[in-house]
């Protein structure tokens, strides 16, 4: 690629990941498929466990080391690598369209980096965007030739309008049945909650890592003095007198809200995590994300 993607991701950026993959790790079910390579990269799969051998399973794969201790027949059972469905799914409501550095600048920096690196290791990547409703969708494609699709519905993506996400991850899980790891990217910010969004993706066996992204406005408000606050999604206006309780008020409401979040998706099993959009997404990406286990 010779030159920079339309401002999102540098030349820097790409080099630093172009060995990373999105990780979602499946132990084989049914048949043992045995030492099958991995059709991407070459790699062997791994051994995940043994189970006991059935009539018709293959004799190359029976354990027999176990037989000899134990007299009985095992057969191995590998984890393999999958031909990846990577799904982002990306906040456009205008309480996205906030902050110093912009929450939805940073998100779509954050989709077309993770898009790239699905994209190059062969993975299948579908990008939605939503606000109210499920608003614009790019189906699953792979291959590095499509990254600049990806790019252009990025920068065509308007920021705008109120926030439905329990609607519009009905309808995407609806429309992309195919299981796969969806990467939520929202300031979760949803009068509504989000409690009925993540339990769509779940029940439908989906790896789901949720990404919060708040502005350092959001997380340490530099506020003083008599203020008209106006809500961005419905134009609802408050005027208050900002006061040292009152800012120590909003940041206990704010760190229950993120503690409620990150428990919620430890119970379904999904993964979370905060970014501020004061930290660079490179780095949210090749050391964040990698230490939380989506990239590798």
């Amino acid at each position: 690629m010779a030159e920079e993607p339309e401002g999102l991701l540098s030349q820097d950026f790409l080099a630093k990941v172009g060995r990373l993959d999105v990780v979602s790790r499946k132990i084989l079910q049914g048949r043992v498929k045995g030492e099958k390579r991995s059709k991407k990269r070459g790699r062997s799969v791994e051994f995940a466990d043994h189970r006991p051998y059935a009539p018709g399973d293959d004799l190359r794969f029976l354990d027999w080391s176990i037989f000899a201790r134990l007299d009985q027949l095992m057969v191995k059972l590998f984890m393999e690598e999958e031909d990846l469905h990577v799904y982002l799914l990306l906040d456009s409501s205008a309480s996205m369209d906030y902050g110093r550095p912009n929450k939805f600048r940073y998100a779509q920096k954050v989709v077309a980096g993770l898009a790239y690196i699905g994209l190059v290791n062969m993975n299948r990547v579908g990008v939605g965007t939503f606000s109210s409703a499920l608003d614009r969708t790019l189906r699953p494609e792979r291959g590095r030739r499509n990254l600049h699709k990806v790019i252009r519905f990025l920068e065509d993506a308007p920021c705008g309008g109120g926030t439905d996400l329990s609607a519009a991850c009905k309808r995407f899980a609806l429309e992309h049945p195919r299981r796969g790891v969806v990467i939520l990217i929202s300031d979760f910010l949803d009068r509504q909650g989000y409690d009925e969004a993540i339990r769509y993706f779940v029940a439908r066996r989906m790896d789901v890592f949720c990404l919060q992204v708040l502005s350092p406005q959001e997380l340490d408000p530099p506020l003083a003095g008599d203020l008209k606050l106006i809500d961005p999604e419905d134009a609802d206006e408050t005027e208050i007198t900002i006061s040292r309780p009152l800012l120590e008020a909003y940041k206990r409401r704010l760190n229950t809200h993120l503690a409620q979040l990150r428990e919620f998706c430890h119970r379904r099993g999904a993964r979370y995590l905060t970014a501020s959009t004061e930290l660079p997404f490179e780095r949210l990406i090749v050391d964040h994300l990698r230490l939380h286990g989506l990239v590798r």
